[in-house]
């Protein structure tokens, strides 16, 4: 279950492990469960993860595109470099903002 928040316009959600095959279907429907009171953004705190693989990676598109329809945004935040370096190769940067970890 990850840590979930509300601050002002946003809801920040950290999942706090990796977002692979696994624990995906749970991340998704947490996820679906947030969309459905049309948050002005979801924020996808990534710090704690290490790894995201393809299914993690369909989730997070499948968040942005139903973010879109409802006129909401998606950004990721605390991502490791190499993740980040992925994300940017798939050209995702172009559709929800990505910030690196620090």
């Amino acid at each position: 279950m990850s840590e979930i928040k509300k601050v002002q316009n946003s809801i920040i959600v950290k999942p706090g492990k990796d977002l692979v095959a696994s624990i995906v279907s749970e991340f998704s429907d947490e996820l679906k469960q947030l969309i459905r009171n049309s948050p002005k953004e979801i924020v996808i705190d990534l710090e704690g993860v290490d790894m995201v693989d393809s299914l993690g990676m369909g989730v997070l598109i499948a968040t942005h595109n139903s973010l879109t329809t409802k006129n909401s945004t998606l950004k990721i935040i605390n991502i490791k470099p190499d993740i980040y370096n992925a994300f940017v190769t798939m050209r995702l940067d172009h559709h929800f903002t990505i910030e690196k970890a620090e």
